[in-house]
């Protein structure tokens, strides 16, 4: 039981590397250039970013599907559409 735990910490170093990766990944940590976030405000700023690109694949999604809806299946297109999503 305690070598599954060994394996399964993270040192501290380890985590302040992950959540330094994470913070160039964000849009609004990257506007805050030698400022450091704390490292609560950084995962409530993913959790958000998260959710808002969730938003933009639904909106995206459905925008799709109402292009495809009105589309010929079989127009030069279409192909084109079903081919990016393949």
């Amino acid at each position: 039981m305690s070598s599954r735990r060994s394996r399964a910490s993270v040192s501290e170093e380890e985590i302040n590397e992950l959540i330094s990766r994470l913070q160039t990944l964000l849009p609004s940590a990257r506007r805050r250039v030698g400022r450091e976030a704390s490292t609560t405000k950084l995962l409530k700023e993913t959790c958000s970013y998260i959710k808002s690109l969730h938003r933009e694949v639904d909106n995206l999604s459905d925008r799709l599907s109402d292009l495809m809806a009105t589309m010929d299946h079989n127009s030069p297109g279409a192909e084109i559409i079903r081919s990016l999503l393949r």
